[in-house]
């Protein structure tokens, strides 16, 4: 991954190759249409056993979904280099020399990087559900990199270097972008990927001289079942300190 994505290539606004036919992009989350209120028509006193049932049903179609029931633990990642990969030592916690969060969902397991991956594609960490091995987020980072180069240029460059990526993208139904701040006004870009069998959510930023990129990486079958987890582990990414 380092060899093929290089500091120039995102800081330059130079274009790559993209996909084969890239799919055309559009806002990440469109907004929502108000849906009319459900209306009712005058009942007869004859009718009141179907109006009781009637009210029942429109009461519960109208209840708020409950907020996400699934706790959470928070990852706290160094993005260390590959020579001093296996911890700083002394009294020094992962928590405080922390260079990004993201959330994990109870009963994720995460799966140990080691030295070559970290060194070779910049993976620095990856969690995964046991129970849908291929439902899993990951977070990849690369030294060198002041700024964020246009959306697209970063994505094809992903895409380059993560063969997945590619294929997933160049037979998505769409993919989608957006540009978003935090409350420190740091800039990420947020792409989300629909493809035939898959989806993908990716959030990308640049911070202390360094590209982060946080993947949550599902098929459309787990993606449909479990989108609301999805989101909120996407939307929990970070950089920190």
């Amino acid at each position: 991954m380092a060899t093929i994505f290089s500091p120039s290539a995102v800081v330059s606004s130079s274009t790559y190759s993209a996909a084969p036919n890239p799919p055309s992009r559009t806002h990440l989350y469109p907004k929502n249409t108000q849906v009319p209120a459900p209306t009712t028509k005058p009942l007869s006193a004859v009718g009141t056993l179907a109006a009781a049932a009637a009210a029942a049903a429109l009461v519960l179609t109208a209840t708020p979904l409950p907020s996400l029931a699934e706790p959470f633990s928070v990852y706290y990642g160094t993005a260390a280099s590959a020579a001093n990969y296996g911890g700083y030592g002394g009294n020094s916690s992962k928590k405080d020399s922390a260079e990004y969060i993201y959330a994990v969902p109870e009963g994720w397991k995460e799966r140990l990087v080691s030295k070559v991956e970290k060194g070779t594609n910049g993976t620095d960490s990856e969690f995964y559900n046991p129970k849908k091995r291929s439902e899993r987020e990951y977070l990849t980072f690369l030294a060198g990199f002041p700024k964020l180069a246009p959306r697209d240029v970063v994505l094809n460059n992903l895409a380059l270097s993560d063969v997945g990526l590619q294929d997933l993208i160049s037979t998505a139904d769409s993919v989608r972008s957006e540009e978003r701040t935090d409350e420190k006004g740091q800039l990420y870009y947020v792409y989300e990927i629909d493809g035939t069998g898959a989806h993908s959510l990716i959030s990308v930023t640049c911070a202390k001289n360094k590209l982060y990129a946080h993947f949550v990486n599902a098929p459309t079958p787990e993606w449909n079942k479990d989108q609301e987890t999805l989101k909120h582990i996407h939307e929990s990414f970070k950089t920190v300190g």
